[in-house]
C-alpha cells in the first residue's frame, strides 16, 4: 500500500514517520528546504523524538515537492496542511485543504482522502458535496507539542468520521504502525460532524483547564497565597488529577487559540457561557500578568524566550507576544533573548544574543517557562511556571 502525507508540520511529519514503519510513504511539502532536509535525514522540526526517528528510519519514507509524484500511485492521501483561524471570516482558512483535494481530483481520483487538518464542523460534508466522486473522511489528531511522535506511537484513541470499510482499513494502518497493543487503543467510528466536534471540544476543554489554573494563580497572587500548595491540594482529588495544571501567561501555540475561537463561532446561534468565557479568559490573564509586572515599576523588561514550551521552536500565538505588546503600549522598554531569531530586532525591540548581557541589561526578566540558566538570577525573574514543566 502506498500512502502520501501532505504537509510536514508536527502532524504531517510525525504521521509520515509513524506510517513509514510499515508502509511506503511519500511526504509532500511545497517548501523545498523541508523536502531536502527530510531526504538528508535532518528533521525540519526541533523535536528530539522526531530527529531520532528520522535518523533511524528506513528508506520507506521519501519527501518530494512534486504533486504528481506524490499522488499518482497513492492508495491513501492524508492531508495535514495548516488551517489557521481567520478572524475576519470567523472560520478556519481551509484553502490549503481544498487546494490539495482539487489536485488529488485532477491526478488520482481513486485515492482515499483522509483529512487530518483541523476543520470547522460541517466542512467534510460540504467538501464531499463539492467533490462527490471522491472518497473523503476526517480523522482528528490528538498530539501534544514535543510529544507528537510518542502520541502517534502510543495513541490515546483513534477517532474517524466515517464507518466505511476504507475508514476501518485506515484505523488498522494506524494501529499496525503503533507500539501499543490493539486491545489498549479505543477506536471510535462516528459521523464526520461528530468527529469534527470531538476535535474542537477536546482542545477547548484543555484550554478551559489551562484557563482555570491560570485564574487560580491570579487569585493566589492577588491574595499573596502559594499557588503551588493550592494546586497540589486540588490534584490530590483523583477526579481532578495532577496534570495540565501548571500556570502560564496564557494558553497559546498551534491548536488551543484557534480551535477555541472556531468552536465559539460554531456556537454563534446557541446560548452558551463557558465557551465564550474560555476565549475571553486568555485576554484577562494576559492583562493581569501585565498589571503585575507594571506594579514592580521597572523601566526595561527582558523577555526570555518567545516559545510556549521548553525545547520547542514554536512561538505561534504565544502568550508572550501579546504581553510584550501590552507592556510596550504602557511605555515599558523591551529587550529579547531568543536564540531562534537571527535578526537584530523583533517588533522594534532589541534582540540580545548573549545571555549574560541580556540578564545584565534588564531590570526584570519575564519567562513563560523557567530554565536552568535563569536559576542563578531567580530573584530577577518573573514567571508563573511554578512546577518548572510544560
Amino acid at each position: 500500500m502506498n500512502i502520501t502525507v501532505v504537509g510536514t508540520g508536527y502532524v504531517g511529519f510525525s504521521l509520515s514517520l509513524l506510517i513509514s514503519r510499515k508502509y511506503d510513504v511519500i511526504a509532500l511539502d511545497i517548501k523545498q528546504d523541508r523536502v531536502d532536509s527530510i531526504n538528508n535525514g535532518i528533521s525540519p522540526i526541533k523535536d528530539k523524538d522526531l530527529e531520532k526517528a528520522l535518523k533511524n528510519s528506513s528508506s520507506k519514507l521519501i519527501a518530494t515537492s512534486e504533486k504528481k509524484e506524490a499522488y499518482i500511485n497513492a492508495d491513501y492521501i492524508i492531508i495535514a496542511t495548516p488551517t489557521n483561524y481567520d478572524s475576519n471570516s470567523g472560520a478556519f482558512d481551509t484553502s490549503t485543504v481544498e487546494s490539495v483535494i482539487q489536485d488529488i481530483a485532477d491526478i488520482n481520483s481513486k485515492a482515499i482522502i483522509v483529512i487530518k487538518s483541523t476543520i470547522p464542523i460541517g466542512f467534510t460534508n460540504k467538501i464531499k458535496e463539492k467533490f462527490n466522486k471522491l472518497n473523503i473522511f476526517f480523522s482528528p489528531e490528538f498530539l501534544r507539542e514535543n510529544m507528537a511522535l510518542h502520541d502517534n506511537l502510543y495513541p490515546s484513541r483513534i477517532v474517524i468520521g466515517s464507518k466505511s470499510s476504507e475508514a476501518k482499513t485506515f484505523s488498522k494502518i494506524l494501529v499496525d504502525c503503533s507500539k501499543k497493543e490493539k486491545i489498549d487503543i479505543p477506536i471510535l467510528f462516528t459521523s464526520s460532524k461528530e468527529a469534527e466536534a470531538v476535535k474542537l471540544f477536546a482542545n477547548t476543554y484543555l484550554a478551559m483547564r489551562v484557563a482555570f489554573f491560570n485564574e487560580l494563580d491570579s487569585f493566589s497572587e492577588f491574595y499573596k497565597l502559594d499557588s503551588k500548595n493550592i494546586i497540589k491540594g486540588l490534584a490530590l482529588d483523583d477526579r481532578i488529577g495532577n496534570f495540565y495544571n501548571n500556570p502560564s501567561f496564557g494558553y497559546g501555540g498551534y491548536c488551543l487559540p484557534k480551535d477555541t475561537q472556531q468552536l465559539l463561532q460554531n456556537f454563534k446561534d446557541i446560548p452558551n457561557n463557558i465557551i465564550t468565557a474560555v476565549v475571553k479568559s486568555n485576554s484577562t490573564r494576559k492583562n493581569f500578568i501585565v498589571d503585575s509586572i507594571l506594579e514592580k515599576k521597572v523601566k526595561r523588561v527582558g523577555i526570555y524566550r518567545l516559545i510556549m514550551k521548553t525545547d520547542s521552536d514554536n512561538f505561534r500565538d504565544s502568550a508572550v507576544l501579546d504581553i510584550m505588546e501590552l507592556l510596550k503600549k504602557r511605555g515599558v522598554e523591551i529587550v529579547l533573548y531568543e536564540p531562534l531569531l537571527n535578526e537584530s530586532t523583533f517588533r522594534d525591540s532589541l534582540i540580545i544574543k548573549d545571555l549574560s548581557k541580556f540578564i545584565e541589561s534588564a531590570d526584570l526578566i519575564i519567562a513563560n517557562r523557567m530554565s536552568e540558566e535563569l536559576k542563578p538570577v531567580i530573584s530577577k525573574v518573573y514567571s508563573r511556571d511554578i512546577f518548572f514543566n510544560n
